[in-house]
Parts: structure tokens; sequence; C-alpha cells
């Protein structure tokens, strides 16, 4: 066994690749500059997200779409009945066709009775009478006009559409349900075009506003993302004395809805500091970990980090050394530790 541990520590000595032998990659724990700047917690949201509501009272005669469904601008997602919107339609159609007989015959009499009046035959009292009934019965027929137009309008709010391209995040009524002015039907959102808000402390505003670079960070999908541009909200919280901050991320990002938990990194210097990548860490309960590997053994060190970078490392506050070689697939070199090809386990 000694023997075995004084040629593998020459073979590490005199040629680093002796580490391909092993059945997972390696690498050596070095200093690296690295970004340093300011982390908080952050949310994705949708830069279009709009819940569409009921305009009208009626009952649901039709559901479309539900929850995760893509729907395109224009579509039709909910349709209403509302029998007494039928009903109000037609009796102002009825209004305007009554309206439109009486001004018909009221423009003949003012006709008749202005051709009477050229010919002497009538007064100017009488003509004055036959004029304001043809100017009343205009203004009749324009009311009754109008009245059929808006009952048609109200009509149409009862066929609701997509006020945008988006996928369903929500359906809030199921068919046959009766609905009143204001009542949600569906929530939805544009995948394609999302930012992140964040609440920056006031007292870190100034870095913030000029930091060169901001990354965003996605734990639940292991993702970091560039951002592409931000702005600050110009107002503040008086209970938490923070300060929004939008942060705009690029177009079609896979993966990436409302409401996921992120964290955002705005940089504003660098560094030289001692990193691993993140691959390489082991998390069990409370405890982080990597396996370090020497020459006649695996083990597993426990470790503390600081914050991570977008280039998918993190920085040792303390548990190694520049210099330490660990193990970039943790599952494959927990196996080797255990197993009879581990020289230590024989």
């Amino acid at each position: 066994m000694l023997n075995f541990a004084r040629l593998l520590a020459c073979m590490i000595l005199a040629a680093p690749t002796a580490w391909a032998a092993l059945p997972f990659a390696v690498e050596t724990v070095k200093y690296q500059v690295s970004d340093t700047g300011y982390s908080t917690e952050a949310s994705v949201e949708a830069v279009k997200q709009s819940t569409v509501s009921a305009q009208v009272s009626g009952r649901v005669s039709a559901v479309n779409f539900d929850a995760g469904d893509y729907v395109k601008a224009g579509t039709v997602i909910v349709r209403l009945s509302a029998q007494e919107l039928s009903s109000a339609v037609a009796g102002s159609q009825a209004q305007v066709a009554q309206a439109a007989a009486t001004l018909a015959n009221a423009r003949a009499n003012y006709e008749r009775q202005k051709q009477l009046f050229q010919q002497k035959f009538i007064s100017q009292a009488a003509l004055d009478r036959a004029t304001a009934e043809y100017r009343a019965a205009e203004a009749g027929a324009r009311a009754a006009r109008a009245g059929a137009g808006q009952s048609s309008a109200i009509s149409s709010y009862t066929v609701i559409t997509a006020p945008f391209s988006g996928v369903v995040s929500a359906r809030h009524v199921e068919m046959g349900e009766s609905v009143s002015p204001g009542k949600p039907l569906m929530t939805g959102f544009d995948p394609k075009d999302m930012r992140v808000i964040a609440n920056i402390p006031q007292y870190k505003l100034a870095e913030v506003k000029n930091a060169p670079r901001v990354a965003v960070e996605i734990p639940s999908l292991n993702k970091w993302i560039d951002a592409t541009g931000i702005t600050v909200l110009p107002s503040a919280d008086t209970a938490t004395h923070s300060i929004k901050v939008r942060i705009d991320l690029p177009a079609n990002l896979e993966g990436v809805i409302p409401g996921m938990f992120a964290r955002a990194h705005f940089s504003v210097g660098t560094a030289r500091k001692l990193t691993i990548p993140t691959r390489a860490v082991v998390r069990r309960s409370e405890v982080t970990a990597v396996y370090v590997v020497y020459p006649n053994k695996v083990s597993l060190r426990q470790i503390r980090l600081g914050v991570a970078n977008a280039r998918g490392q993190v920085e040792v506050l303390a548990g190694l050394d520049a210099g330490d070689i660990i193990a970039l697939e943790p599952i494959k070199a927990g196996i080797y530790a255990k197993s009879a090809a581990n020289p230590a386990v024989k």
C-alpha cells in the first residue's frame, strides 16, 4: 500500500496527466480573477401579463383554452351567453326603424309645408312648426342609431379575445358559471419577454446604477443570464427604505416563467479569489463539501462557500487551499471512494 502511494505521488509530481486514469474528471484549486459586487434576491415577471375580465353579466357558454395553452392574439378564449343583451339589441334596432319612419314622415311634411308657404297658403308659424318637427325627428333618428350602436358594442363584449399572443397561466371560470362585470376570466403572459424585479437598499443604489455588468441567476434551472438593461424606478418604499429595480433579460428564454426565484448580481469590480466549479460541490442536508483527491484515496471534505459567479465558479472561503485536487463529478467520485478500485478501501 505504501509503495503504491509513493508511486502514485511520483506520477502526480512528474505528470499531472496521471489523473486521467481516474474514472472521473478532476481539477486543481487555484486563484482566479472574479467579479465583486452586490447580490440580492429577486423574482421573475413577464413584461406582458394581464388578466382578462368580464365586461357584462352573463353565463359562460364556452372556454376554449386552459392553463398552459398557447394562444394567438385575437383568438376567442371565452364566450358568454347573455339573452337580455340580445333582446336589447333587437329593441334598439326596432327603435332605429321607428325613428327612421318618423323622420321620413316629418321630412315629407316639411317639404309640403315649405311649398305651401311659398304659395302664400300657410303662415310663417305653420312653417316653423313643421321645421321644428323635422329637426326633432332628425335628432330622434340620430339618438336611436347611437343607442343601437351602443347595444351592439355591449353585445360584442360576450366574445372575449386574447389581447396578445402568449401562454395561459390561470383559468378562473368554468362552463356554465355566471359572471358579472369585473369577474376575472383568464390570466396570461408573453413568454418571449421576461424581466427580473429586485429591491435594492437605498445605500446600495449608487453602486447598482454604476454597475458595468449585471447577471441574473436562476437557481432552479442552474442558469446564469446576462442582463440587457436595468431601470431604477423613481420611487422608494418608506417601510423598507428600498428601491425597486427592473432588470431586462434577453428574449425567448427557455424554461423561465413568471414568479421564479432569482438572484441579481451587480458587478462593480474584480478581485483575486480562490474559486472552484459549482458542479464539484456536494450538498447533503446542511453540509457543503467537495471530494478531494489524494495520492492514495478520495475523501469528502467540508468547505464554506461564498458567492457564485456567471462563469459557473463559486468562491471558497474555507476548507480548501490552492493546489488541492478536487473531483468535478461528485457522484462518480463518491462511488469510486467506496469501491475496491480505491486503494484506501483495500
